[in-house]
């Protein structure tokens, strides 16, 4: 394994590879660092998961399937950048592997249940199935009902209302960093209030004329945030351009 920092990406609910568009390529040019995303079981090319009950989701992910890349990359350390359910998953493993990670940048971490992030999510269900969002979600799953379902199936179950990692955040040991939109419809401030309260390195980035993809919505505001904090924290090489010489439009779909 190399101990050289790297990069992993860890995507959100609805999202794969390909929803990521251009942003990987930012930032792993912002950082000066390798950066390496994947699609999800269930999500863009990859096939789909094994059935699992609602409250495993984060879990395997974290606890299964995410150790066993790590090892197959022969990455050690790496800084794990996750957004929503992504994020969920990477506070998961950095508190079940303390020592296993350098640092966590968290783009609209989920660590419980909102009432309005179900309203969202059960609004994005109408919306599924009075649409074209399964065509549009085709461009990015090769399943795209896969895809949908696994995530819309696991927040909507009933046994998954009173899901809450907030016991993993004391065990985690690494800078992390938290950006979360203000205009956010899956979640609240709360849920970067809560991670501050359990984590002891916390640094918050909370955006205007955001919503729930900060590197969609502020990209630039998201890269030059990860390259500052990484800057301040030994072991987070960057050798790059400041994000701010790129351009406004940079990682934007």
């Amino acid at each position: 394994m190399t101990d050289a920092p790297v990069i992993v990406m860890l995507h959100e609910g609805l999202g794969s590879l390909a929803l990521w568009k251009d942003f990987p390529r930012d930032l792993a040019a912002t950082a000066g660092l390798p950066v390496i995303a994947y699609s999800r079981f269930g999500y863009g090319d990859s096939e789909a998961p094994p059935p699992y009950a609602a409250l495993e989701m984060h879990r395997r992910e974290a606890l299964e399937v995410l150790p066993e890349l790590l090892q197959h990359l022969e990455i050690s350390r790496p800084i794990l950048f996750g957004h929503s359910d992504g994020a969920s998953i990477a506070l998961i493993y950095a508190g079940a592997a303390p020592k296993a990670i350098s640092g966590l940048v968290l783009l609209a971490p989920h660590v419980f249940v909102e009432d309005m992030c179900l309203t969202s999510i059960s609004r994005a269900k109408e919306t599924y199935l009075a649409s074209d969002m399964r065509q549009k979600l085709r461009r990015y799953h090769a399943d795209p009902d896969c895809a949908f379902w696994l995530w819309n199936n696991v927040w909507l179950d009933e046994a998954f209302q009173g899901w809450n990692i907030e016991h993993v955040l004391p065990r985690i040991e690494c800078p992390v960093l938290a950006i979360q939109g203000q205009d956010d419809e899956y979640g609240t401030m709360a849920q970067l209030d809560r991670i501050a309260r359990g984590i002891p390195q916390v640094e918050q980035l909370r955006l205007d004329h955001c919503r729930h993809s900060p590197h969609r919505d502020r990209p630039v505001a998201v890269l030059r945030a990860t390259a500052g904090w990484m800057r301040q924290h030994p072991g987070m090489i960057i050798g790059a351009p400041l994000a701010s010489d790129l351009s406004p439009c940079c990682g934007a779909s």
